[in-house]
């Protein structure tokens, strides 16, 4: 038997309640998992590491996509600089910009971070029972269409 659909009261409180909590929570997430891990690499350099995988970025711009102030992510920069993770250079065409990029061991740091969170989170989920690694991969899908949307610039 199939279930009954909500009205549409139902509907649009079931929507207000997941307006309010996932942000939220999927930041609680977030917190709970990278305070877990030991402390190589903070969240936010793990951030600046990933941006940077997609190629080099100016700080300006590496500070607006991570929605960090621009002298917090210099700071980062210069760290993660000191680290061997990430290199400045001036742009070939424009000696005024300096181009931050990802160096090797910048690689293998994120994707040795990218492990380690993965295997936090993998072990937490592999203890929960089968309906809710079931519902979290249907959240996955939920979520990864939300952002396609958002990204389109689309309301639904």
């Amino acid at each position: 038997m199939k279930p009954k659909s909500p009205t549409a009261e139902e509907r649009s409180a079931r929507v207000d309640e997941i307006v309010r909590d996932l942000v939220p929570r999927a930041s609680q997430l977030t917190r709970l998992i990278f305070k877990q891990l030991p402390g190589e690499i903070t969240r936010s350099e793990g951030g600046l590491l990933r941006t940077l995988s997609d190629g080099p970025k100016r700080v300006t711009e590496l500070a607006e996509l991570e929605g960090l102030a621009q002298p917090t992510t210099t700071i980062l920069i210069k760290r993660l600089e000191a680290n061997g993770c990430v290199k400045r250079e001036r742009a070939a065409d424009d000696g005024r910009v300096v181009l931050v990029s990802l160096t090797s061991q910048g690689e293998l740091a994120l994707e040795h971070y990218r492990a380690q969170y993965r295997a936090r989170l993998r072990d937490h989920i592999a203890a929960m029972p089968d309906e809710q690694v079931a519902a979290l991969a249907d959240a996955v899908d939920a979520i990864d269409a939300l952002v396609v949307a958002i990204q389109q610039g689309e309301h639904r």
